[in-house]
C-alpha cells in the first residue's frame, strides 16, 4: 500500500469520534443556560471550534493527509474566521441587535 492509497479508519475511531462529538453538544447545550457575559460568545466559539476541528480532521480524512492538504485545509478555515470576525465587528459597532419589547 502506497502513501497515495486511501486510508481505512476502523469503524472504532467514527464511533469514538461520534460520542466526543455528542457529548460536545450535551456541554453546548449545558452552557447554554449559563450567562458568562461576554464570554457567552467565545465559549460558544470554542466549542464550536473543537467540533469543527474534530470533524475536519476524521470525517474529512485530514488527520491522514499530507500536509499540503492541510495547508488549503487550514486557509479555508482561516478565511472562514476572518468573516467570522469582520460580522462581529459589525454587530459590535451596531450596538448589539435590539429586541423589541412587546407587552
Amino acid at each position: 500500500m502506497t502513501e497515495h492509497d486511501r486510508h481505512l479508519i476502523p469503524v472504532r475511531t467514527y464511533l469514538i469520534v461520534f460520542a466526543l462529538l455528542l457529548v460536545l453538544l450535551a456541554i453546548t447545550v449545558t452552557v447554554s443556560f449559563f450567562h458568562f457575559g461576554v464570554l457567552n460568545v467565545f465559549v460558544a466559539l470554542g466549542i464550536a471550534t473543537i467540533k469543527a476541528g474534530l470533524i475536519m480532521a476524521y470525517f474529512m480524512h485530514l488527520r491522514y493527509s499530507t500536509r499540503l492538504i492541510w495547508i488549503f485545509a487550514g486557509l479555508g478555515f482561516y478565511g472562514l474566521m476572518i468573516m467570522i470576525l469582520i460580522a462581529m465587528g459589525d454587530y459590535v459597532a451596531r450596538g448589539g441587535v435590539i429586541v423589541p419589547q412587546f407587552p
